[in-house]
């Protein structure tokens, strides 16, 4: 089983194109088989805190003849929460990640390239029932290898994609991870020259006060601080060709500490 080797090419309107490496069969593959891992053994775990938890308040008997109807009942509704829950709470928290995704290297993007939001992940995660007929993702699986950019039914119906994530975290970027946007002073040369401070709206200030909050747990941090950049340069009215869109993000950091610097005085 091979992995795609497929790029997805995003232009933007400020045509600055985003490169992602497209995810395949094996690596997500991979990904589900240690999520399924984990899925198991802590459905065994709770399972067994319930039989536990029964076993000390009713006697074992009634448990197993008179009332085992709703035992089977609360098994299967636990079941059914781990199953969608699992990838949904993760998928959300993790901004596209589950256990699995991470440990193998891939994250769940919106089609235009940007992080997904709570209703993408429930959409791909409900809809995983169909890519899961008749067994085994049999449907889902079919579907990756018919469509260009390995989508299955979840990602078709959420307009979502599975990519690979190729910025790896060190120890000093987690340490950074949740620091106040205020403190991050990361530009090594500061503004473009003439770039108009004082023009900048709130709304503006708060999306890259956001973005220097967040980055470090974005996995397109870099073409997101350049679309960002260049949304701003646009509305400016602002000559592309005479930003540095590589050093987007300390450029972003350079436009926040002017900004805060010009508002305090």
């Amino acid at each position: 089983m091979t992995d795609s080797n497929d790029i997805l090419k995003i232009d933007t309107p400020e045509n600055i194109t985003f490169d992602y490496d497209v995810a395949g069969i094996g690596s997500r593959f991979l990904a589900a088989l240690i999520d399924t891992a984990l899925l198991i053994l802590a459905q065994l775990l709770l399972l067994g805190l319930f039989f536990l938890i029964a076993a000390l308040v009713m006697d074992m008997k009634v448990l197993t003849s008179d009332i085992s109807s709703w035992v089977i009942a609360g098994i299967s509704i636990l079941s059914f929460l781990f199953f969608w829950g699992y990838y949904i709470f993760f998928e959300i928290l993790w901004n596209g990640q589950t256990p699995g995704k991470r440990w193998i290297g891939l994250r769940v993007i919106r089609m235009d390239g940007t992080p997904i939001t709570a209703s993408e992940a429930i959409i791909r995660n409900l809809v995983r029932i169909i890519d899961f007929m008749p067994t085994a993702y049999g449907v889902g699986v079919v579907t990756m290898f018919i469509n260009s950019n390995s989508r299955r039914v979840g990602d078709l119906a959420a307009g979502t994609l599975v990519v690979r994530d190729h910025e790896t975290k060190e120890l000093g970027d987690i340490s950074r991870a949740r620091v106040k946007a205020s403190d991050v002073w990361a530009a090594k040369d500061g503004l473009p020259e003439g770039f108009p401070i004082e023009k900048l709206s709130q709304d503006e200030l708060q999306i890259i006060e956001e973005f220097l909050t967040r980055q470090w747990d974005l996995s397109n941090r870099r073409p997101l601080a350049q679309h960002i950049l260049a949304s701003i340069v646009t509305r400016l009215g602002l000559s592309h060709e005479s930003i540095p869109y590589p050093r987007a993000d300390e450029i972003l950091a350079a436009i926040y500490k002017a900004a805060r610097m010009d508002t305090t005085g």
